[in-house]
């Protein structure tokens, strides 16, 4: 069984290289929006033309954007959302809020001190971790029933 995983939320961290490479093993596709910040902030400009208005500009950014993060959404078997400890991180929110929608199984991984602010978007996840090798345990189970060593 091949799994395809989305991983969506910060940008900031290493968090998705450390899944991938503890995945290394398994039958895992990944894939991911655009974590060049500057890139995904000036896709729509760079490709559709300049904007004066910054609210236009950030528009079309996300909407461009949104075409990749819908289609990986759509095409995931499970979808983990990370949130980080910088910045308020409203797109991750909606990507687990559409993951869940979409009935896709999904994995969210944040700190401790997130788990309040986190608590309605963590009851929609079928798993809370708070380390990304704890998401890469949970895909080698899923994949092989095999525990932790």
């Amino acid at each position: 069984m091949t799994l395809k995983v989305y991983l969506s939320g910060e940008i900031h961290t290493d968090w998705r290289e450390q899944i991938m490479e503890g995945a290394a093993s398994l039958d895992v596709s990944f894939d991911s929006p655009v974590t060049d910040h500057a890139a995904s902030d000036d896709c729509g400009v760079a490709i559709l033309g300049a904007e004066d208005n910054k609210y236009w500009h950030d528009h079309k950014g996300a909407m461009v954007n949104a075409i990749r993060t819908r289609k990986g959404l759509a095409e995931a078997d499970v979808v983990v959302v990370r949130f980080g400890d910088q910045y308020k991180q409203w797109n991750a929110a909606f990507d687990a809020g559409y993951a869940a929608a979409l009935g896709k199984s999904l994995i969210i991984l944040h700190g401790p001190d997130h788990a309040h602010a986190l608590k309605e978007v963590d009851a929609a996840a079928l798993a809370v971790a708070q380390e990304p090798a704890q998401v890469v345990e949970i895909l080698r189970y899923v994949l092989t029933g095999s525990l932790p060593q």
